[in-house]
């Protein structure tokens, strides 16, 4: 009984090493896939949709992603144009996230996913949640 769960243990823990550095396609103006570990604000879905990010004239990019990268586990994977790419790796399993960040005006574009596995038991969304909390302790987000 103990020699199937060490497998299983051993796998998981293999599986969240082994995504390492990839070059990773920007999907922001993407909708979610079928599996409940993505949200964006992009998405009509009730289970995938995010509420907007509305934010106050001025916001810059440098603003957002200071905010953006006190998430826990953040780190800066891509920042171009008017576009972030954070990955937010978890604690324990080493799994990570993707969270895509798009200033379009002043609507800030949020799609966050995780990269394996099939449900993220609601992580991606508390991350968005925790952003707009973020943004708008910061004063960044419109009321």
């Amino acid at each position: 009984m103990k020699a199937p769960f060490a497998l299983f243990a051993a796998a998981i823990m293999l599986s969240g090493c082994s995504q390492g550095e990839r070059v990773m396609a920007k999907k922001i103006d993407q909708m979610c896939g079928d599996k409940p570990n993505c949200v964006s604000t992009l998405d009509q879905r009730e289970e995938h949709q995010l509420a907007p990010f509305t934010l106050k004239d001025g916001v810059t990019l440098e603003q957002i992603a200071t905010v953006a990268l006190t998430l826990p586990g953040a780190k800066l994977a891509v920042e171009e144009d008017r576009y972030l790419r954070i990955e937010c790796t978890s604690k324990i399993m080493r799994f990570v996230d993707d969270l895509e960040l798009e200033q379009q005006d002043n609507q800030l574009i949020v799609r966050s996913e995780s990269r394996v596995g099939y449900s993220d038991f609601g992580v991606n969304r508390k991350r968005a949640e925790q952003l707009r909390n973020a943004l708008n302790d910061a004063g960044l987000l419109s009321k």
